[in-house]
């Protein structure tokens, strides 16, 4: 059976394990994971936390992160913006964005989350409001939440992937990750 971690990446750490050509030293998941062998399956970026999945299987990692395989992803966002829910109509429609449409989207308005401090925090403005949002995804364009929820005027302040298909962060704090069944089905719900 093949290897799968579920990793909580957190801010700021890039989702490989080495930083070529960089003339800063960055955070990368060598910082994190000891583990030989095991692979990124898909991208989560610098500036994104949440769940990352890494497995030793290439059949796994592609049937995980190629877009034909529609596998869904969940993040909690926060915009800036009190977006009502005609607001995020288009989001369940499918946006425009300068590479194409996107497939529709799953979204609900939530209440914050509970969810671990993030460093550093989010900026603050007091004369502009911010609210959360649940968004499901079944394809994997490079930045596509943020691009989509910019492309309806709520910039993303936060985002946090917490699911991929059956898998969860839940319970995995930052910087920590946990090895599970490689199964679809896994035991670990969202």
């Amino acid at each position: 059976m093949a290897r799968l971690l579920l990793f909580n990446k957190p801010f700021g750490v890039l989702s490989q394990f080495t930083d070529r050509g960089s003339p800063t030293l960055r955070s990368t998941l060598s910082d994190f994971i000891a583990v030989k062998g095991v692979y990124p399956a898909g991208r989560l970026d610098r500036d994104s936390e949440g769940l990352l999945l890494l497995c030793d299987d290439g059949r796994l990692q592609a049937r995980i992160a190629d877009p034909r395989f529609k596998m869904p992803k969940t993040y909690l966002v926060q915009v800036e913006g009190d977006p009502q829910d005609a607001d995020l109509e288009p989001l369940r429609q499918g946006v425009r964005l300068n590479d194409g449409l996107t497939l529709p989207a799953e979204v609900a308005r939530i209440d914050a989350p509970d969810l671990w401090l993030r460093d550093p925090p989010i900026r603050a403005r007091k004369s502009i409001p911010d609210s959360w949002l649940k968004i499901t995804i079944r394809e994997g364009r490079n930045r596509q939440v943020r691009r989509m929820t910019a492309a309806v005027g709520l910039p993303t302040l936060r985002l946090v992937r917490w699911s991929i298909g059956d898998w969860s962060v839940a319970g995995i704090a930052p910087g920590q990750f946990e090895e599970v069944s490689s199964r679809s089905d896994s035991s670990r719900g969202t």
